[in-house]
């Protein structure tokens, strides 16, 4: 019997809840399982996980097979990190220290996550008060030479070329209606 580590989808629709369980492989997504190993929810902000790291061993160890989405989830709760240091051979000490490090790399990254949905929700009308900018208020001879910077010298040609195309365009459209 082959045994996935795989999520179980609950909750209402559109409110997804999911079950990490062990089961049979043959068995369909919301059917039977051997084992509940936790709970995953991403409609938190962050998503919550709370998972059996003993349970979880235990499996993987008699040979389950973890899904891709179990794999990422058991990756930044740091079971596997810590799965490798004990293959490894480290000291309880080491592998404490570099866990210690992970979580506060984790929180780090949390944090961050949180500030960037939190600023992004923000809506216009608190954001047009934060931007809006006064113009200067200039001196009259500086917004005079400041129009006519603006002024370009226009020569009549020009401006004859310009209407006759005007007139062009009309007499076309007069011919199609």
């Amino acid at each position: 019997m082959a045994v996935k580590l795989r999520l179980r989808r609950m909750g209402k629709k559109r409110q997804p809840v999911y079950k990490v369980v062990a089961a049979d492989a043959r068995s369909p997504r919301d059917g039977k399982f051997i084992e509940a190993l936790g709970l995953y929810n991403p409609k938190t902000n962050p998503a919550t996980v709370d998972i059996k790291e003993d349970r979880v061993n235990y499996w993987l160890n008699v040979g389950a097979q973890p899904t891709d989405t179990v794999k990422n989830l058991l990756s930044k709760k740091g079971i596997f990190l810590k799965r490798d240091l004990i293959e490894r051979g480290l000291s309880e000490e080491q592998i404490e220290t570099s866990m210690l490090e992970f979580n506060k790399l984790q929180e780090e990254k949390e944090l961050k996550q949180s500030k960037a949905k939190g600023t992004a929700k923000k809506s216009e009308a608190e954001l047009k008060p934060e931007t809006k900018v006064e113009p200067e208020a200039k001196s009259e001879p500086e917004a005079k030479a400041e129009t006519e910077d603006k002024v370009t010298d226009v020569s009549a040609s020009e401006v004859k070329g310009a209407a006759s195309e005007l007139t062009e365009t009309e007499k076309k459209t007069e011919e199609t209606n």
